[in-house]
Parts: structure tokens; sequence; C-alpha cells
């Protein structure tokens, strides 16, 4: 009796076909075919009602549950769309005004969340504009770039805004960028400036070695230190170039003029440089006659105290640093390595020399190979990390080079080992 009123009021069977009847604005349609019995044909489009009431309650659900609800509502009118096609004999009515429920609910969510999305928007563009009127640019690119980020961060308004605040903001953004670009190539111009006031100086410098005039030339040359010690600063890589060639041809004419003055220069050396010469000496004493584990500790204090001599880039002696870094490095490997070993072998005092080596070339391969994987991770995360931020990018690829640099340094102990090892056999 209940399938027989619910066929009445729902849907029917007319000639071995069933129908769904109108409803609202949607006229009856075919929605099947009798195959067996018209109770069997009823059953089945009855119980496939049950799916489209079981999708409006997840949806409503999910609505409920989720964060981002205003996500939902393209969701909600393609099952709309689908519940109205849908074959299945049933009161779709009820259904349809539950999702206009829901669909309201959005529509006014959303409607809200855009409301609150443009004021957060239009305190953004201040911001922006706060952010392009600092004077440093570094600082103001950096501010900007936390400003676009937030910005990106922040959901659409309503379309009727939408433009126009986009505009606005990258309006705020190209104006930056373009005097950015104006004053570095300003700046550009005048270190361009400046370079080829040195190179000027530099060749001066070169001709005076080929002077016979040699008091005269001697003269020449306090004039020209003076003007390149008033030319101004450039990049410290194409300083050191420049100033490479200029102190090369300046020492050439020294050299002449005090061979033909019989005058014996001394050499003054940065007590800055001497004082790092040191504390190389020291690193390079403990490395070889310390206790290794001892060692390192000592190669802490002298790191410590290297970092506290301050010396400008251009008087930096790179072999010298170069050098104590390296030496450093060894001896915190060799540190590292003899740990490792006195916790799995404890009798390795005990062992031959040569198995003692062995034993080491063993366990420094595997922590080679390990480093390299741990590498090769980390490469991948840095690349897909990358954020076109110059400072945040150099720490990134800072950290990076120091991994590769322990990895050398565990290469080149590896040899050491390799070769004594050779010796013995």
């Amino acid at each position: 009796m209940e399938n027989a009123q619910q066929t009445k009021e729902y849907g029917y069977v007319e000639d071995g076909k069933v129908f769904l009847k109108g409803y609202l604005d949607y006229p009856a349609r075919q929605i099947g075919e009798v195959k067996r019995t018209e109770q069997e044909a009823i059953d089945y489009f009855k119980n496939r009602f049950t799916i489209a009431e079981s999708k409006v309650a997840l949806l409503e659900s999910e609505v409920q549950e989720a964060q981002n609800k205003g996500s939902y509502l393209t969701k909600l009118l393609q099952l709309r769309r689908k519940l109205i096609g849908f074959d299945a004999i049933g009161d779709f009515i009820p259904l349809l005004e539950r999702l206009d429920k829901a669909e309201a609910y959005l529509s006014e969510l959303i409607h809200s969340n855009q409301l609150k999305n443009l004021e957060i928007k239009r305190a953004l563009i201040e911001d922006a504009k706060v952010a392009a009127a600092i004077e440093d640019w570094q600082v103001a690119t950096d501010a900007l770039q936390e400003v676009k980020s937030k910005w990106i961060r922040t959901g659409p308004v309503d379309k009727e805004f939408q433009d126009a605040v986009d505009t606005e903001f990258q309006g705020v953004l190209d104006d930056f960028f373009h005097r950015r670009r104006e004053y570095f190539a300003e700046q550009n111009k005048i270190v361009q400036g400046r370079v080829d006031e040195y190179e000027r100086l530099i060749k001066q410098v070169k001709q005076l070695s080929w002077s016979n005039d040699l008091d005269a030339s001697y003269q020449k040359t306090r004039e020209i230190r003076n003007a390149w010690n008033a030319i101004g600063e450039v990049p410290p890589k194409k300083f050191f170039k420049i100033n490479k060639a200029y102190r090369h041809f300046l020492k050439l004419f020294y050299d002449k003029y005090n061979l033909a003055k019989g005058i014996e220069p001394k050499v003054r050396v940065d007590p800055r440089i001497l004082e790092q010469q040191k504390l190389l000496e020291q690193a390079e004493y403990a490395l070889k006659n310390d206790n290794i584990v001892i060692a390192s500790e000592k190669a802490k204090v002298l790191l410590s105290k290297w970092k506290d001599i301050r010396i400008p880039f251009k008087l930096a002696d790179k072999e010298l640093a170069e050098n104590f870094r390296s030496t450093c490095d060894k001896i915190f490997e060799l540190s590292y390595l003899a740990r490792v070993i006195s916790r799995k072998y404890p009798a390795f005092e005990m062992k031959s020399e040569e198995e003692q080596l062995r034993t080491q070339i063993r366990e420094m391969e595997w922590l080679v190979s390990r480093e390299r994987s741990d590498l090769e991770f980390a490469t991948q995360d840095v690349e897909r990390s990358l954020t076109g931020n110059e400072e945040e990018d150099k720490r990134m690829l800072g950290r990076l080079n120091i991994q590769k640099r322990k990895i050398a340094m565990k290469d080149k102990i590896l040899r050491e080992f390799q070769r004594k090892l050779d010796r013995l056999s």
C-alpha cells in the first residue's frame, strides 16, 4: 500500500516505463523501464532515492565541519543540478529546499568573508604604501614581500571591487620596483664611473714603471694614491680585481725605484693578519700534537678568536683564511670520527696500526655515504624552498655549502688514510 501510495504521489508506471512525476517547474520524465515486474522497478527507484538523501546529508555535514565553508558553494550547486536529473522516486522538494537553505547560508557567509577580505586588502594597500616609502631599499623590499605574502593568503573580495583593489595594490608594487630599478641603474652608473676612474689611475701607474725620471714618477705615485683613496666604494668583488692590478703595477714601480736608490724595503704586515697567522699556527700545532678530542675544544676557542678579528674585505688574506678554516674542519672531522670509533670499538687502541687504519677508513666511508645522501635531500629541499629573497636564499645556500665542505674534508681525510694504509701494505 505504501509503495502504491508513493508511486502515485511521486512516480508512476506507464506502458512498461517508469516515470518521475513533475514537481515545482520540472515536468514529469522517464527514469527507467520495467525489466521484470512493476513492483521490482518501483522498489529499485524508491531505494535509489536514499542515495540522493545521503548525498544531501553528507554535504550538510561537511559544510558544518569545514573550516573553509565557502569552498562548498560550488559543490552544492553541482549537487543541485545532479539531483534535478537524478533517476529515483521520492520527494525531491524537501531535498532542494535544504540545499536552498544551505546555499543562502553559504552565500551570506561568503559575502561576509568578502567584506572582511576587502577591509584586509585595503589595509594591506596602506601597509604597502608605507613599506614602499622606506628609504632603505632592502628593508623596503623585504617589507613589501611580507605584505605581498599576506595579500596572497587573503581570500577574494566581491567581484565589484576585485579589479579596483588588485589594480591599486599592483600599482603600488609596480611603482616601487620601477623606482628601485631606476635607483640601482643610477647606482650602477656611479659605480661604473668609479671603476673607469680606478682603471684610468691603473694605466697611469703602469706607465710610471716605464719612466726614466724616477723622482718625478715617485711624486706622481703620491698624487695617484691620494686620487685613488678619494674615488669612493665599489662592490668588493669588483674592487678586489681592480685593487690587485693597481697594487701589482705600483709594486713594480716601487721595486724599480728602491733598486735604483739602493733602498731595502720594509714589508709591513697588518697586525690583524699577524694575529690570524698565530691562530693558524696554534690550530696546526693542535692538529699535530694534541689528543684530537682536546684539539677540537681548542679549535672552537680559536674559531671564536678568529671571528673577533675584523679585517676589511680588501685587506683580508684569503689563502690564510682558507688554511685556517680547513685546519679547523679537519680537527672537527677527526674528532667526530674518534668519538664514533670509541663508541663502537672500545678495544680500538689495542689493534695494530693497519687494523686501526682499516677501521677508520670503513667508518669514514660510511659517514661520507650517509652525508652524501643527506646532502642530496637537502639540495632538493633548498631548490624547492628558494623564495627569491636574497638574504633568506643566501642563508639556505650557505648551510648547503657547509654540508658540501664537510663532505670534501672527509674525502680528503679518507685519501690520507688510504695512502698511509698503502705504505703499510
